[in-house]
């Protein structure tokens, strides 16, 4: 497991709170995609551009590298019923730890004691709690007819998409939910930052001589947990599974060798690169999990610009975007985001941090 050294300060976790009216929540993706808008954040001359998403293709130069999370979103979220009393359940599942076993968010808790079943489709999918184990989780071992399919195939039939608690409005087409590259299925959330993305644009972008380099991270429902302490030396933060191939760390390293930009798409895929490389800058090869923290003090080994979307108060998200820059001015940027309107949280606008 990888978890960054962390480095002391003074910052605490109200120190990253802002006041956002209810009705920049955006409840809905853009369409098309690459019609959000773009905030362009210059670090060095603290000059901000109001763009579209697509006037990317206007700041990426030949020889610069995209890094991407191609993780999919599955189906993650399952309502039941307990076997021996019909009582309500609702699952979303975290994290697979066997071939049929999962990490599960179980609600309420109190019925899923261990040896307790429930059945989920009308009996299509059954499950067991086979342990309890940190902040509550249940491990669930599931059942099904395998001639019909996998665990995905039952997922696919009766799952939902477990959108975050700030999305009320039901979502009409559960692609939206899901990046245009999606391939490596596992995240019980989406790497919002790349939803902007188009086949279309991707394609201009490496027309443009911008290679584009897939990595991988899972990315839970951890990442919508609130900071609860608030000295931010104490948080523990979440861990996720990620995977960097040779292709990827080798592609990679060529862009930095060869003087262009590593830009991740993302907060996943920046986690990603810093939690995959050494001191030195070099990105390996390698599979593990990661609970790196990320906030201002923070030296970045490897990114060195960042498309990303708007993120909660008090957030990691928002700490991390936050020692990109520093955090006075990252708040300044905040509140005029606020000021012009933009869209915020997942199915927000992005913004560009060069």
């Amino acid at each position: 497991m990888i978890i960054n050294s962390k480095k002391e300060t003074n910052l605490t976790t109200k120190d990253f709170y802002y006041d956002l009216p209810e009705e920049l929540i955006a409840q809905e993706p853009m369409e098309p995609r690459d019609a959000s808008r773009l905030l362009v954040v210059h670090r060095e001359t603290k000059a901000l551009e109001h763009k579209i998403f697509r006037d990317i293709l206007d700041y990426v130069k030949p020889g610069d590298t995209l890094v991407i999370n191609d993780s999919k979103v599955i189906p993650a979220r399952l309502h039941g019923v307990k076997k021996d009393t019909g009582a309500a359940l609702e699952v979303v599942l975290l994290r697979q730890r066997g071939l049929d076993e999962w990490e599960a968010l179980t609600r309420p808790g109190k019925k899923a004691k261990i040896g307790a079943e429930f059945s989920f489709g009308d009996g299509l999918l059954t499950a067991t709690v086979i342990d309890i184990v940190e902040e509550g989780n249940r491990i669930l071992r599931f059942d099904y007819d395998h001639t019909k399919g996998d665990i995905y195939t039952m997922l696919d039939r009766i799952g939902k998409m477990p959108l975050p608690p700030y999305i009320t409005a039901p979502l009409a087409n559960k692609d939206r939910y899901q990046t245009v590259y999606a391939n490596e299925r596992g995240s019980a959330a989406a790497p919002t930052a790349g939803l902007h993305f188009t086949p279309e644009l991707m394609d201009k972008i490496r027309e443009k001589g911008v290679d584009i380099v897939p990595v991988m991270l899972h990315v839970g429902l951890g990442t919508f947990r609130p900071v609860k302490v608030d000295n931010i030396n104490e948080h523990i933060m979440h861990t996720e599974y990620f995977q960097v191939t040779e292709d990827a760390a080798e592609r990679i390293n060529a862009t930095r060798a060869r003087g262009g930009r590593v830009i991740a798409v993302g907060t996943t895929s920046c986690r990603v690169l810093e939690s995959a490389s050494t001191d030195d800058g070099v990105v390996h090869a390698m599979h593990d999990d990661t609970g790196i923290f990320i906030y201002p003090g923070y030296r970045f080994k490897v990114v060195d610009a960042l498309i990303t979307n708007f993120h909660l108060p008090e957030s990691t998200l928002l700490m991390l975007v936050s020692a990109l820059s520093s955090r006075e001015f990252m708040m300044d940027v905040y509140a005029e985001a606020i000021r012009e309107n933009y869209r915020f949280f997942s199915f927000g606008d992005a913004m560009l941090i060069e």
